[in-house]
């Protein structure tokens, strides 16, 4: 019987799985975090009374999303003793994410748990405040105050400009194909005036410990790498889009994957998310 009852939790529980795994990668920023909530969740959903849920869809997203709530307590403290930037796992896919892009889930780091997930919930995924006030166990008006005030924190980090994308990934082989043969002319063509690089290394890899900011400064880092690379090489394993925005994934000369994203912005990279740290990079083997 208990086999019986996974396989009945299961049919209701796998379709919807895509979905849950999305609000909860969006709430935490980590892949393997999200996955471990997803399992919870499922738990969960075996020891409820499934034959009394009339909506399995709203019962398990606000599982999840409670759950992403306790779970983002925990994180920000484990953030406050991160080395080095913080950057979210990345997700790399064949197309482009149209509603939260790298810069946004960063922005979404500056807001409280409350704020992230009335954000999410209403603005990204369409629910209404009725909705999200079931969620998060707040009443409709509060939950609107915490949508606007978290609109208000990351409206300029909504995409401002949509890159056609053939054109992005363009763009993303040429700066891999510029950045590590040493085109450093054809490099500096792509770059805005007020470029940075952002690199997440965890402390485990080697990465800045501090974003680097301006054309001269990113063109002095790119000078040192190309270096680097003629000497011991970078393999482009593939371009695509990571957390929404052109990128490519490599293989480095010590074994680990690497993931570089480019925003970008009338035509030039204004940033550039580099992902070193192997532990958010594990999924993509």
């Amino acid at each position: 019987m208990a086999g019986a009852g996974h396989e009945d939790a299961a049919a209701d529980f796998d379709p919807l799985r895509p979905k849950l795994m999305r609000v909860a990668y969006r709430m935490l920023g980590s892949v393997a975090d999200a996955e471990d909530i997803i399992q919870e969740a499922f738990i969960r959903w075996m020891g409820a009374d499934r034959a009394a849920v009339r909506e399995p869809e709203a019962f398990l997203r606000r599982t999840v999303t409670r759950l992403c709530l306790d779970q983002l307590k925990s994180a920000r403290r484990q953030r406050e003793t991160y080395v080095g930037p913080w950057l979210p796992d990345p997700v790399v896919e064949e197309e482009e994410e149209e509603d939260v892009t790298l810069p946004l889930m960063l922005a979404l780091e500056r807001l409280s748990p409350l704020e992230r997930a009335a954000f999410l919930l209403h603005d990204v995924f369409g629910l209404a405040f009725e909705e999200v006030a079931t969620t998060i166990q707040r009443d409709p008006a509060a939950c609107r105050q915490l949508a606007a005030r978290a609109r208000a924190h990351v409206r300029e980090e909504r995409p401002r400009f949509r890159i056609e994308k053939q054109r992005g990934l363009e763009l993303a082989r040429a700066f891999f194909t510029a950045s590590r043969s040493g085109d450093m002319k054809g490099l500096g063509a792509m770059l805005a005036a007020d470029v940075s690089v952002h690199s997440d290394g965890g402390g485990k890899r080697p990465a800045a410990m501090q974003p680097i900011v301006g054309f001269d400064a990113v063109m002095k880092l790119h000078e040192y790498l190309a270096a680097l690379f003629r000497k011991d090489g970078s393999k482009l394993v593939r371009a695509g889009f990571v957390n929404g925005l052109p990128g490519f994934v490599t293989l480095e000369a010590d074994g680990e994957l690497q993931t570089t994203a480019l925003e970008i912005e009338d035509g030039k990279v204004a940033a550039i998310y580099v992902v070193r740290n192997p532990d958010k990079l594990r999924h993509l083997h």
